[in-house]
């Protein structure tokens, strides 16, 4: 196979700095639009806010779906190509839902967004980062995530300012023009060209992401961790306004209490890079399941102290987006990491696409509070796989 020579390391900062600010606005025009966006849309075209909600879904389905195939593509081509697919095709996206006259056209633009967002979100950044720096990307992946901690600090408060100045189509199209005219070009101009690699039979991607014994007891078990932990955090991320009301906080209190949740999961990144990646990453793994499980249980319990639930929650979140990328660097080796991370994106967004339509569900036909116990148990056992994981990777 040809070999890819390495970035110097004086250029890594600028790869990690580009790559956090495309994180920043694709999270932010993506994953966090709606959050501002769809009570407006409602209002103006008078289309039901239900079906404004689920094309957030199916975009992060049509995601699920896509990113093996990204991963795939990463392998063979490299990461800068296939992110420059991904702003290009966030950017269509948003014009065609800045211009959508009907709701299946704005839905047109979601299945877009979500094909934009298997090759332009952590996923596939990850997966460019590995091939990039080999078994030294877990730093670059920590820094990077680093950055997209900000994306709802940054992008929340600007999609309201330019919602208050153009409305809401303007917020879609001002922020496709932030991708043709930003995040493309900087992935076009900062991110390294890479020589194509070869495969050394004519297995290709199939050789490169074959499993067998141990391995594939790893690989189902991350793959649970990452169904189980989509369930949790998005359902706390939809609902979390709504159990704490449920306990008798008033809206303003909730808010207060939610704002806790970004700077634990910033701290607790910065955390991890002071540490310098000497510890495997299956122990950041742990104290991500440990933040999360005890943080939830907390919350569950309905025992005074929701802002040190919150604060632990936030601090085990923002160790899983570092977990998630090093640790199958760390088990199955650089060259089937594109594929492997692109694998088990799939039922990541799978079943973060599920998760809210599951959480309003179970609020309707039980309580805020019935649910919120069922998330925690959902915690404890993302704690056992954990457990388990640790138990096979240790035998390894």
């Amino acid at each position: 196979m040809v070999d890819i020579a390495r970035p110097t390391q004086a250029s890594k900062g600028a790869v990690i700095s580009a790559l956090g600010v495309v994180m920043i606005f694709t999270w932010g025009s993506t994953y966090y639009l709606m959050a501002v966006l769809a009570a407006p849309i409602a209002a103006d075209t008078g289309w039901p806010l239900s079906g404004i909600t689920a094309a957030l879904s199916v975009g992060m389905l049509v995601a699920g779906l896509a990113s093996p195939t990204v991963g795939r593509a990463i392998s063979h081509h490299g990461g800068r190509p296939v992110l420059a697919i991904g702003c290009v095709l966030i950017a269509l996206g948003l014009s065609v839902i800045a211009l959508a006259p009907h709701l299946w056209l704005f839905w047109v633009g979601w299945l877009l967004l979500g094909v934009g967002m298997a090759a332009g979100l952590y996923d596939p950044a990850f997966a460019s980062l590995g091939r990039l720096y080999g078994a030294d990307a877990r730093s670059a992946i920590t820094m990077l995530t680093l950055w997209g901690g900000f994306a709802s600090t940054v992008c929340w408060p600007l999609s309201t300012v330019m919602l208050e100045a153009w409305g809401w189509r303007g917020v879609a199209g001002a922020y496709a023009a932030i991708h043709i005219c930003l995040t493309l070009p900087l992935v076009l101009i900062v991110l390294p060209a890479e020589q194509k690699r070869v495969p050394e039979t004519a297995t290709g991607a199939t050789k490169i992401a074959s499993l067998l014994g141990q391995e594939r007891t790893v690989f189902i078990l991350m793959a649970v961790l990452l169904v189980l932990n989509g369930l949790i955090a998005v359902n706390i991320a939809t609902w979390l306004f709504t159990f704490l009301q449920a306990q008798g906080y008033a809206l303003a209190a909730a808010v207060g209490l939610g704002t806790l949740i970004g700077p634990s999961q910033v701290a607790a990144r910065v955390l991890e890079m002071l540490g310098g990646g000497r510890h495997h990453p299956i122990w950041t793994m742990i104290a991500s399941a440990a933040g999360i499980g005890t943080g939830v249980v907390l919350l569950a319990s309905g025992l005074d102290g929701a802002g040190m639930a919150l604060i632990l929650f936030g601090g085990g979140n923002g160790l899983f987006s570092i977990a998630r990328g090093a640790l199958p660097l760390a088990v199955f080796g650089v060259d089937r990491y594109p594929a492997i991370i692109g694998q088990l994106a799939r039922p990541s967004l799978i079943a973060a696409a599920a998760a809210p339509m599951l959480g309003a569900w179970l609020i309707s036909v039980a309580s805020p509070d019935l649910t919120l116990r069922i998330i925690a148990v959902l915690a404890v056992a993302n704690g056992a796989v954990v457990f388990l994981l640790w138990r096979v990777i240790r035998r390894d």
